[in-house]
């Protein structure tokens, strides 16, 4: 089982450090207590939208 976690650190580095970077990004860019709480939540799930906007590129 410690073979299998050791493979995966890499990926929750990556996202970890997406999460701080979008986190940061979101609410400095915030004009509200509410949108800054919002961004966070956007910062999150950063990657749903990383991916949505890939598939639109990739259609045909």
């Amino acid at each position: 089982m410690a073979k299998d976690t050791q493979k995966c650190a890499p990926a929750g580095a990556v996202y970890g450090l997406g999460l701080i970077g979008a986190a940061i990004y979101f609410i400095s860019v915030a004009t509200s207590f509410w949108m800054g709480v919002l961004g966070f939540l956007k910062a999150i799930v950063w990657p749903v939208f990383l991916v949505l906007e890939a598939f639109k590129e990739l259609a045909p």
